[in-house]
């Protein structure tokens, strides 16, 4: 019916496309001045004046200043409320939960870390995420239901079919038939979950070396050996959820691996993960090898290795990016990406020497031509990209202003 707020090209949709245009940009450039947000918008000054008093009634802009250092009147500045809203991320590992929350404009208020060893968890699963986030919302001085959404991400996927975590055996403790009914049932916001690896894209498509790329391949090594492929500008999650597992791809070079979901590896991950860097580099002569967790040691391997030009060192890159490339060149033969990033602490440690080794190697095994790049967001790269999530869907929400 024509009048609806869901119709298209009505006055009210009309003007909630203004208002969501004004409010990305205000979330991208800071504070602007009505004459600004008019010229950005290509709207008329009357219309932007009454644009943001609309915004402003409605509680998602305040002004914040006044413009200064020109000539004539300084111009009032408007800035997105940041109190609008909130949202939480949750990075789970089997050593801890690391919980973060943002407000409205991304900005990071609270964090807070849950260490979680051992094989089996000292609480059980709800106690040990409640408590994260409620570190990180106090943190933030909030309350828990300040938050607006969370968005927690784990090693492996949750089975859209049957609600179980698939592809993460080494998880203890979230294997539970009932762990998402739990959840739902002990939290007040909407949560969603998504794979570790895939928010690692989210964070490098938002902020990083994949910005403006609709189609990539992000691979990643730190405790495990993964990828996610966005495609269309969407992740790809397959069928199950496992798309991007690419630890159990079979690849030349390593044993055959059976009951890959069993064993929790296969054969890129035994060729290539971080726990084979340790082996290689005594296998090449290299003695000061460090001992510790697989992911740290492997990083502090690489970064070694890329401050020597030649000697076993080298010799260690140039055989770790030739059992890269071994998987990648599979990847990249059926999904013809646009670009390749390498991210997790055992890639990005190597730099841009270790880039340029896996796409000179990558040249000879495949026959398509992507281009390689270093991972931008290092810090937290999972928890960013959970934050971001919980941002779109949060501000996609609350920026609705045609109800």
């Amino acid at each position: 019916m024509a009048g609806t707020a869901g119709t298209p090209g009505t006055p009210r949709v009309l003007r909630a496309m203004n208002d969501r245009a004004a409010l990305d940009l205000l979330l991208a450039h800071g504070p602007l001045s009505r004459t600004r947000i008019g010229k950005l918008t290509g709207l008329s000054k009357p219309t932007a004046s009454q644009l943001l008093a609309r915004l402003e009634a409605a509680g998602l802009v305040r002004v914040t200043g006044t413009s200064e250092g020109r000539p004539g009147p300084n111009a009032q500045l408007y800035a997105i409320d940041p109190a609008v809203a909130y949202a939480a991320g949750l990075d789970v590992t089997p050593q801890r939960i690391r919980a973060a929350v943002a407000d409205i404009t991304g900005r990071t208020v609270g964090e807070y870390e849950l260490p979680t060893p051992g094989r089996r968890p000292a609480q059980p699963v709800v106690r040990q995420v409640t408590d994260a986030l409620d570190g990180a919302v106090k943190a933030a001085g909030l309350a828990r239901s300040d938050v607006h959404r969370l968005v927690i991400g784990t090693p492996g996927a949750f089975d859209p079919g049957t609600g179980r975590l698939r592809y993460a055996s080494h998880l203890p403790g979230w294997h539970s038939p009932t762990l998402l009914d739990e959840l739902a049932a002990a939290l007040p916001m909407p949560v969603e979950y998504e794979n570790d690896v895939n928010l690692a894209a989210v964070a490098e498509q938002r902020l990083g070396a994949a910005r403006g790329h609709e189609d990539f391949v992000l691979l990643w090594n730190q405790e495990g050996l993964g990828a996610a492929l966005v495609l269309g500008g969407r992740l790809h999650r397959g069928w199950t959820g496992g798309a991007g597992e690419v630890g159990f791809l079979p690849v030349p070079g390593a044993p055959l691996v059976r009951h890959v979901t069993r064993a929790n590896s296969g054969g890129y991950q035994e060729l290539a993960g971080s726990q084979a860097l340790p082996a290689l580099a005594r296998e090449l002569g290299i003695s000061d090898v460090p001992t510790g967790p697989h992911a740290e040691a492997a990083a502090l391997l690489l970064a070694r290795a890329a401050d020597h030009a030649d000697g076993p060192h080298r010799e260690l890159l140039r055989a770790y990016a030739t059992r890269l490339a071994t998987g990648l060149a599979s990847l990249v033969s059926v999904l013809d990406p646009e670009l390749v990033v390498l991210s997790g602490s055992a890639l990005t440690a190597g730099g841009e020497v270790l880039r340029a080794l896996v796409q000179a190697e990558l040249a000879e095994l495949a026959a398509a031509r992507p281009r390689l790049a270093v991972g931008e967001v290092r810090e937290h790269p999972v928890l960013r990209g959970a934050l971001e999530s919980a941002l779109a869907a949060t501000r996609d929400e609350v920026f609705d202003t045609s109800r």
